[in-house]
């Protein structure tokens, strides 16, 4: 088996008004893996790849990336996570290559900065493009360009939250391919969350399904179809769920 990326043990979230978003989950994702973090909106997806990403602090529970607890090696972690959140814009009045430019002075030392610079042009593959301004650009240059500009550094986790929100067939076909790529070539390890069960069943080498802050079952897409006897990710996912709610 590939080497530990991400554990994750016993984790909670429970806000100030006291909603339990998550309840005690636990999973690991491992190197060059593409995992899915599956559920029905208000289950605790986002809320989970927030706590992974260090934007909200757990309850409860640990996550270690590479090892390391990431509330405790904050510094040493910053640089191994790449985080692009399902609501992430663009500054309109800046070209991409600006974006990119000012992203990579951002995260990067001078000693690796025209390297940044350099992947996150290829993998965006905007080119020309890149000189307009990132204003007049449709949603599938966007995702694109602000993909890019979470993998530039090649971390060893990417958090992905809905990375095809809002996309046509072609624009969602062309980030797909860029998530595929990103891993074959880094070796990293992915997690992503999506609605688009044929895009999950199409990227992710496991899934876990949540609901009402647990996971509830996971393993390959293949695995989950054949547990729950139908003929794709989706009717394993509605089958799964009705379970829960019965």
């Amino acid at each position: 088996m590939n080497k530990t990326v991400l554990e994750v043990k016993d984790l909670h979230k429970i806000y100030d008004n006291r909603t339990h978003a998550v309840r005690g989950i636990s999973f690991s994702i491992y190197e060059g893996e593409i995992f899915g973090l599956i559920g029905p909106n208000g289950a605790g997806k986002t809320t989970t790849l927030r706590m992974i990403a260090g934007l909200l602090k757990p309850t409860k529970g640990t996550i270690l990336l590479e090892g390391m607890n990431i509330l405790t090696h904050t510094e040493e972690i910053k640089g191994l996570i790449g985080y692009l959140p399902e609501e992430a814009e663009v500054y309109p009045r800046l070209t991409g290559m600006e974006h990119i430019y000012f992203y990579a002075k951002l995260y990067g030392h001078n000693d690796n900065i025209g390297e940044m610079i350099d992947y996150a042009v290829k993998i965006s593959g905007l080119g020309e493009k890149l000189r307009e301004k990132a204003g007049t650009y449709s949603k599938g240059m966007k995702r694109r360009l602000l993909l890019a500009i979470a993998l530039m550094r090649k971390p060893r986790l990417a958090i992905l939250d809905e990375p095809t929100s809002g996309l046509d067939v072609y624009a969602s076909v062309r980030v797909r391919k860029l998530i595929k790529e990103y891993v074959r070539e880094t070796g990293s390890a992915v997690i992503i969350s999506s609605h688009n069960m044929l895009e999950v069943e199409y990227l992710c080498d496991r899934v876990a399904f949540m609901y009402n802050g647990k996971i509830i079952t996971m393993g390959s897409p293949h695995e989950l179809i054949k547990k729950y006897n139908v003929e794709n990710l989706e009717e394993a996912f509605v089958k799964a769920i009705e379970e829960q709610t019965k």
